[in-house]
């Protein structure tokens, strides 16, 4: 336990949503969205469906690590919300990953794919989680070009480069941070996926 309380959680839950009422389910999931940036220990968060026809839809948060998590998790306000989609929202499956993994994890983006219109889902294989180098590659083909691009646009702001160095760092991870969360990180993750997702070669074993 100490060593996941140490690290960053994500979670991603998978619900059935009423197709009659969408309207109110979009209203909903941005709510608990709204509802979760103002706990302690919020990193971000997001949802999506999985097709326009879909009742499959995906939600993704991150806390700081499991205290703040729970904290979130087991607050009235998370009962309250939940309560209000009751009517139209069923949980199907919730996962969490500690670390950077969760960005990585193919999972967070499957789907249960019925066999026909009367059997029961069956949950495809999940794969494991790339090795930390590729991970840390993926972070710097998407970091380098975009703090790249965005160092030559703010050098067109008069005055900026005369800004304290703390302050102009500060500005700039402030404003990279997002981009990199809910843009960059997850297009460039879809770019490299059959990359990230290759097994290991076995070496041959010598004669």
């Amino acid at each position: 336990m100490a060593d996941t309380d140490a690290h960053p959680i994500t979670v991603a839950i998978e619900r059935r949503i009423d197709p009659t009422r969408t309207a109110e389910a979009t209203s909903w999931m941005q709510a608990g969205t709204d509802l979760a940036t103002a706990f302690p220990g919020f990193l971000g968060s997001g949802w999506v469906r999985a097709g326009e026809d879909s009742d499959l839809w995906y939600m993704l948060y991150r806390f700081r690590d499991i205290t703040t998590l729970e904290g979130w998790e087991t607050s009235s306000q998370r009962q309250w919300w939940l309560d209000s989609g009751r009517p139209f929202a069923r949980e199907e499956r919730v996962e969490r990953r500690t670390g950077i993994e969760g960005w990585f994890d193919a999972s967070f983006g499957s789907v249960l794919h019925p066999t026909d219109a009367t059997t029961s889902p069956v949950q495809q294989p999940v794969p494991a989680a790339p090795p930390r180098w590729k991970q840390a590659v993926t972070i710097w083909v998407g970091f380098f070009p975009t703090n790249l691009l965005a160092s030559w646009l703010l050098g067109f702001i008069p005055g900026f480069a005369e800004i304290p160095l703390v302050v102009r760092v500060l500005a700039t991870t402030l404003m990279l941070t997002p981009v990199m969360t809910y843009a960059v990180l997850p297009w460039v993750t879809r770019l490299l996926r059959p990359w990230l997702q290759r097994p290991p070669r076995t070496r041959k074993a010598s004669s």
